[in-house]
């Protein structure tokens, strides 16, 4: 596993995953940006050591200078379900914004995304279809990333710390019983993939069942299975959502990242 220091933009530093995710990298050794909106209120939330950059991924013009030097990018976006922070212009958008400001610039992509986003369920308003338009705008921007879709934060009980990382995005309940995880290992293992060539081009769902954690995540990553070259979906995921039904939008979008990578 790469140990070497790297520069990593944390986007959506301020929320409950990306506060730990900050902190989690710095103390790693890494150099570490935060992309807020409030610079204020990062001062309040994030560790001093933690450089600030006053950025809007809504606003595609205020993200080249934030994004400059990155070597790594952590995306945490959580959409607020206003008409500013709503699902397509957040999850959706804020990925596509971020993707669409690199301008050449080759980072590593980890992208935090949720369990149980491939079921098409309407339950949460179609949020997690937006997710899941996000990885596939990461899958085809040729850059090395990993996706993560996390199970329910902080409902793990205190003997329940051992990772599991599973394929196929088959929990489906919409409830705890798909898969539980602490947001302190969600931290952990977002930024361990950074450096973890085994992780590359893998996306999983994260959860913690009974027993201690384990010493070296390695393993685990490369016991998955990579996402198929030049696929838009997972490894093992249900094909369920056709590119040819996806609004116009969404397809332009996807031939515009692809182009930019040369795909």
């Amino acid at each position: 596993m790469t140990t070497a220091p790297m520069t990593v933009l944390v986007v959506g530093a301020t929320g409950s995953i990306g506060r730990l995710v900050v902190a989690e990298s710095i103390a790693r050794g890494h150099a570490t940006r935060a992309l807020v909106r409030d610079a204020a209120k990062a001062g309040r939330q994030l560790p001093e050591e933690a450089q600030v950059a006053v950025a809007d991924v809504t606003r595609p013009e205020t993200l080249p200078r934030a994004l400059a030097g990155a070597d790594a990018i952590v995306l945490t976006l959580g959409s607020e379900g206003t008409a500013h922070s709503s699902p397509e212009n957040v999850d959706y958008a804020g990925v596509r914004n971020v993707l669409a400001a690199l301008d050449g610039q080759k980072p590593r992509i980890v992208l935090m995304t949720s369990i149980g986003l491939t079921s098409r369920n309407p339950i949460y308003g179609h949020l997690l279809d937006w997710k899941r338009r996000s990885e596939r705008l990461v899958r085809a921007s040729g850059l090395p990333y990993t996706i993560v879709r996390p199970g329910w934060f902080d409902m793990n009980g205190p003997d329940q710390h051992r990772l599991v990382f599973l394929q196929g995005d088959r929990r489906r309940s919409s409830s705890p019983a798909d898969g539980v995880i602490s947001r302190a290992q969600i931290a952990q293992v977002l930024v361990t993939a950074l450096t973890a060539p085994e992780a590359e081009r893998r996306t999983f769902e994260l959860v913690a069942e009974q027993g201690p954690a384990p010493s070296d995540a390695g393993p685990l990553f490369a016991a998955l299975d990579q996402d198929p070259a030049g696929a838009l979906d997972a490894a093992r995921d249900e094909a369920n959502m056709p590119l040819e039904k996806e609004p116009q939008r969404v397809r332009d979008d996807l031939e515009t990242i692809r182009s930019r990578a040369g795909v």
